[in-house]
């Protein structure tokens, strides 16, 4: 099936996402692993990890409005393979790494010449519009999280025969991988609207759901508050678990992701025009998900939070999408999904630092509980309209 106005088919959004999945693997899975990479380097007591854990993502949001303006002026699938093979060649480097230096050269580099994700969207925005690339945006959050589900379960698994620090360079083929497949797809072509026979003056269009800068900023407080769980999500279940699996871990890392990929299309489907009551109720679910990771002190305890952490993860992932697809229209979407994703890597930034920060001087359940704070400000701030968002007058 074909949108009207376009030679982009469904299949070639599928190909852009599968392409995404395959080489976000590494960069999604491994880095739960840094307490157990970082002491083969030097850093015993992994004191790094929470920093580590974003510098990819520092460098990564310094260079996604750059890479996304340059793809809007030379071509979007051109910079998409560029973010593809930078990603093979900083994973072959960390792979290698020898020294907390060098690995570290390495987590820059990964952000420096990566960006697949802000790549991938600017590519599919460069073709589609309205609820069909809100659909294709909700396809592509689908693939990191299908990632986030195998990859730290697959790390797990094979951490038996090879560490994960130095399944970076095997995974590197995967990155190489996509780039092939995606030399096979075109450059993407604008969206034509049809015009109406019977229009004799300009219509009018309606205003976004939220402003940009709005979208910015929930887009910053969406991925703090669920990103700052991240790095010690392991630590805090070996403190709750004692003796616990890698591979135990894993899949508790990979439930709130497993939510997404069961429920994303229905929750877009019952959320397509009223996207701010979804966002709400993602950021209360997130709240409560987090405190519970504080209190949580059993294997079935920590299942049910992560599931509801799963499902503020799936309302507040759609209904952003959702709102950025509205703010894309008319909009150079190499530029604007470059920015967008330069705030979204600030919020990791800043999850990551936090969680440094917390975990040394309060422990593992710092992180969650300060991240469910965050999320708790922002429903507040979500149930107050006229403060938030714009109010759908004709422009």
């Amino acid at each position: 099936m074909r949108l009207p106005g376009t030679s982009f088919g469904r299949g070639r959004v599928h190909a852009v996402a599968g392409c995404y999945f395959v080489a976000s693997f590494a960069a999604l899975g491994l880095p739960p692993y840094l307490t157990e990479i970082l002491p083969e380097l030097g850093d015993r007591q992994a004191r790094w990890a929470g920093v580590l854990y974003v510098v990819p993502t520092v460098f990564g949001a310094l260079g996604a409005p750059f890479w996304g303006r340059l793809a809007d002026r030379y071509g979007r699938k051109r910079l998409l393979l560029r973010a593809q093979l930078g990603l093979a060649v900083a994973f072959l480097l960390a792979g290698w790494a020898d020294s907390l230096a060098t690995f570290t050269l390495a987590l820059v580099l990964q952000g420096v010449l990566g960006g697949t994700f802000a790549a991938s969207n600017g590519y599919l925005g460069a073709a589609l519009e309205g609820p069909a690339l809100s659909k294709a945006l909700t396809l592509m959050q689908g693939s990191a999280r299908a990632a986030l589900v195998a990859a730290p379960i697959v790390v797990g698994s094979l951490s038996g025969w090879l560490s994960p620090h130095r399944q970076y360079a095997l995974l590197a083929v995967l990155p190489l991988t996509a780039a092939l497949l995606l030399a096979a797809l075109p450059e993407p072509e604008p969206t034509v609207r049809e015009p109406d026979e019977k229009e004799s003056a300009p219509v009018c269009e309606t205003a976004p759901v939220v402003s940009l800068k709005t979208l910015y900023a929930l887009e910053f407080a969406f991925v703090f508050s669920t990103v700052i769980s991240f790095p010690y999500l392991i630590a805090l279940v070996d403190d709750r678990i004692p003796g616990a699996s890698p591979l135990l871990s894993g899949v508790l890392f990979a439930l709130p992701h497993l939510c997404y990929l069961v429920a994303a299309l229905a929750v877009h489907s019952a959320f397509r025009d009223r996207p701010r009551t979804g966002l709400a109720l993602g950021f209360a679910c997130i709240a409560l998900g987090l405190a519970g990771h504080g209190v949580a002190g059993s294997l079935p305890e920590l299942i049910a939070v992560r599931l509801l952490l799963g499902a503020g993860l799936t309302f507040g992932l759609v209904c952003l999408q959702i709102l950025a697809a509205d703010c894309a229209r008319g909009r150079a979407p190499g530029g604007m999904f470059g920015s967008l994703e330069f705030f979204s890597k600030a919020g990791a930034v800043a999850a990551g630092l936090a969680a440094a920060a917390g975990s040394a001087r309060y422990g593992p359940a710092a992180p969650v509980l300060t991240g469910g704070a965050a999320a708790a400000v922002t429903v507040l701030a979500i149930t107050l309209p006229p403060l938030t968002y714009r109010t759908g007058r004709s422009r």
